[in-house]
C-alpha cells in the first residue's frame, strides 16, 4: 500500500489528540469558504427519483453560463478525485493518447505520495515510455493516481519544465498551498507545446471562482488537448457536497461519463448546481474579501511573514511553525501544516469576527 495523502480537515483526530469537542475547534486547515451561501429549495423529485437527464443538462447548461465555457457543456462529476482516477485511463485510450499494454510496467508499492507534494523517485516507480509531469508541490492526487497506473511522474517546478518527454502536465492554477498563478496565454502556449507531442494539459481551477480571468474555460474549444477540472464546493461552501465539473472536448467528456456510469452525481447537488451557478456571485466574493482581509491582518498583527495564497487561504513561513501548530492545537484551532516544508502552514478562512479575534488572540499568545 502506499502512503496515505494528508489532506486538510481531520478536526476529529485533532480533538482526540489535544481535547475538546471537535465541533466547538475552529478548523482553519481547509481552503473552503466558511460562510456557506444559503440553500435554494430543492424539488422533493429530486430527492425521490434517480437523476433524469432533465436535472443533468439544467446543471451543465448552468455552468456553461457560469464558467463561460461557449459551447462546451461542463460534465458534472463526483468530485474531482473521481475523474482524478481516470486520467491513466484516459492515456491508453485510442490515437493521439495510446498506450499499449506491452509499455506498462506497473509501479509497486513503495511509491510514496504526500498532499501538497510529489515524492516519486526513479528507483521506486518501473519506467514506461511516458513521463508525466505535475508542477509542484501541489495535490497529491494526481502523482499517486499516476505512480499506481506504472507511469513516471515528474515532480517540476514550473510550467518551463515540462518537456517534450511528458505525455500529461498538470498545473493548479492558483495553485494549492502556495497560490501561484499562471497567466492564460501561458498556459495555452504550454498546452501547444503538449499538443504537437500529441499530449494533454490538465489545469485544476479549484480555487478559479475568486479570480475569473485567470481561467481557460472560454477557450477550451479552440485547446482540443486541454482538460479543464473546476470544484464546486470550495467557492460555495457546500464541500460536503462532493460535486466539480470537468471542461474538455466532447470524446474525453464521454470517456468520463461512460466510466463514471449513470447517475454519478446525485439529483439534489445537480439541482443545488443549477441554482446557484445562476445566482449573485458578487455578494459571495464580497464576503470572502472581507474575511481574506480580516485573516491577513490578524497574521500580520502576529508577526508572521505571508509567503502565498489565494482569496480562500492564506500561506505563511515561520521558523517556528511546528510550535505555532501545536500552540494552535492546544487553542483548539486546526491549521495545515506540511512535512515536506516544515516552515509552511497553510491558513484558512474565518466565518466572523468572533473566530478572529479568537484566532488573533491565540497567535498573541504564542511566546517567541
Amino acid at each position: 500500500m502506499s502512503a496515505p495523502i494528508d489532506h486538510g480537515g481531520g478536526v476529529t483526530a485533532a480533538a482526540a489528540a489535544f481535547g475538546g469537542r471537535p465541533q466547538d475547534w475552529l478548523d482553519l486547515s481547509t481552503g473552503i469558504n466558511p460562510c456557506p451561501v444559503a440553500l435554494p429549495e430543492i424539488p422533493t423529485s429530486a430527492w425521490h427519483r434517480l437523476p433524469d437527464s432533465y436535472l443533468v443538462d439544467a446543471a451543465r447548461r448552468a455552468a456553461r453560463d457560469y464558467y463561460g465555457s461557449g459551447d462546451t457543456l461542463p460534465l458534472p462529476v463526483p468530485g474531482t478525485q473521481s475523474v482524478i482516477q481516470l486520467l491513466p485511463r484516459l492515456l491508453r485510450q485510442g490515437s493521439p493518447f495510446a498506450m499499449t499494454d506491452d509499455k506498462i510496467a506497473m509501479a509497486d508499492d513503495r511509491v510514496a505520495v504526500t498532499d501538497d507534494r510529489v515524492a516519486v523517485t526513479d528507483d521506486r516507480v518501473a519506467v514506461t515510455d511516458d513521463r508525466i509531469a505535475v508542477v509542484s508541490p501541489t495535490y497529491g492526487e494526481y502523482a499517486r493516481a499516476f505512480a499506481s497506473a506504472g507511469f513516471v511522474v515528474d515532480a517540476v517546478d514550473d510550467i518551463a519544465a515540462v518537456g517534450g518527454q511528458h505525455r500529461l502536465a498538470v498545473v493548479v492554477n492558483p495553485n494549492n498551498p502556495d497560490g501561484r498563478i499562471w497567466p492564460a496565454e501561458a498556459l495555452a502556449a504550454l498546452h501547444d507545446r503538449l499538443k504537437a507531442a500529441n499530449g494533454l494539459l490538465v489545469v485544476d481551477e479549484a480555487f478559479g471562482d475568486t479570480d475569473p480571468a485567470l481561467s481557460l474555460a472560454a477557450r477550451a474549444q479552440e485547446l482540443p488537448n486541454l482538460i479543464i477540472f473546476r470544484s464546486f464546493g470550495k467557492f460555495f461552501g457546500l464541500a460536503g457536497l462532493r460535486l466539480g465539473f470537468a471542461i474538455a472536448r466532447q470524446d474525453i467528456l464521454a470517456c468520463f461519463e461512460d466510466w463514471l456510469g449513470p447517475w454519478a452525481v446525485s439529483g439534489p447537488a445537480l439541482s443545488l448546481a443549477a441554482s446557484l451557478l445562476r445566482s449573485d456571485m458578487a455578494v459571495i466574493r464580497r464576503c470572502l474579501d472581507d474575511r481574506s482581509a480580516a485573516l491577513q491582518a490578524a497574521l500580520g498583527t502576529a508577526g508572521l511573514r505571508i509567503k502565498g495564497g489565494t482569496t480562500l487561504f492564506t500561506l505563511v513561513a515561520d521558523r517556528r511553525a511546528s510550535d505555532i501548530y501545536t500552540h494552535l492545537c492546544r487553542h483548539h484551532i486546526l491549521v495545515r501544516k506540511f512535512d515536506y516544508a516544515p516552515d509552511w502552514l497553510r491558513f484558512g478562512l474565518t466565518p466572523d469576527p468572533a473566530a478572529d479575534n479568537r484566532l488573533g488572540a491565540a497567535l498573541q499568545g504564542f511566546e517567541r
